[in-house]
């Protein structure tokens, strides 16, 4: 079992920035840090590939991880420049997390660089499409222009994002589905479906990796309420979103891991909800030794 963790965005740790959380995570023996994409959320969030630059930069083995780029905000050519970037910058430890954007991310960054809501899905697979070639140095077509650019990389893998909804593009286009806040029951169904999409599109069923939403340690139980609260706004109901957080000891946490694990994930991305995140980093790495 693969355990990452999700960096904090800017003004989450006033303590400490993207390189110390980064270097942290690598020297408690992580697998990968992650960030997520935001371009106007509701509080302050640096540029994702900015940040995987700058752990990239301060790192030499944890693996870096878009959690996930909402890639229909961007030009796909400057996706796949940025992408090639940092992946020679890094030595090849990108991992491309890939997702449509949802209500989450509200309306107000989509009418800023001028690209409808309801084409979000249609743009994504249009990106998704190119993006191996673009990334590659090899031509692709891009509105209907064949594109080069240089120098090309070694293709990240690719994670597709996102719930049922998502599986489609996950068996056509990805190297792995990764599902959010989503409990054991509901991937091993997603992933019961994925082998059907994916022997129908004559593709490779892909991995699985889970993202949790974590708080280890003793919390106060308002602090976890608030936690369950955020999580519906990305469309959960309040049990779905209090059963899906993972709370208590690593004890208790390498349980709940390897429930997911059983289920058929072969790397978690915990998502630390407490202040603390320095400390919650540490009780992951604890949770992750304790899987063995």
């Amino acid at each position: 079992m693969k355990v990452g963790v999700h960096l904090p965005a800017f003004g989450v740790d006033p303590a400490a920035g993207t390189a110390e959380h980064a270097r942290h995570a690598e020297d408690v023996g992580l697998e990968s840090v992650w960030v997520g994409d935001h371009l106007i959320p509701n509080r302050p969030y640096l540029d994702s590939t900015l940040a995987l630059a700058t752990a990239a930069a301060v790192t030499e083995r944890v693996r870096l991880g878009f959690g996930v780029m909402i890639v229909a905000l961007r030009p796909v050519a400057w996706v796949a420049k940025q992408v090639a970037s940092l992946q020679h910058l890094s030595g090849g430890r990108v991992l491309l997390g890939v997702g449509s954007g949802g209500p989450v991310h509200g309306d107000a960054a989509w009418r800023a660089v001028g690209v409808p809501y309801r084409e979000r899905g249609a743009r994504t697979d249009a990106a998704l499409e190119a993006l191996p070639a673009l990334i590659a140095g090899r031509p692709a077509k891009v509105d209907g222009e064949e594109v080069v650019l240089s120098p090309g990389a070694t293709v990240p893998p690719v994670l597709v994002g996102g719930g049922a909804a998502t599986l489609r593009r996950a068996a056509r286009f990805g190297d792995e589905w990764y599902a959010a806040f989503s409990g054991p029951a509901e991937i091993a169904a997603g992933l019961g479906r994925l082998r059907e999409l994916a022997e129908e599109y004559g593709r490779p069923v892909p991995r699985l990796t889970v993202g949790v939403s974590v708080g280890l340690g003793d919390l106060p139980a308002a602090r976890i309420d608030a936690q369950v609260r955020g999580l519906t706004d990305y469309g959960m109901s309040e049990d779905e979103a209090r059963g899906s957080l993972i709370v208590g000891g690593p004890e208790r946490a390498s349980e709940r891991f390897a429930e997911l694990a059983e289920a058929g994930a072969h790397r978690i991305i915990a998502m630390p909800f407490p202040e603390d995140r320095m400390r919650q980093t540490e009780l992951v790495a604890e949770t992750a030794a304790l899987l063995g």
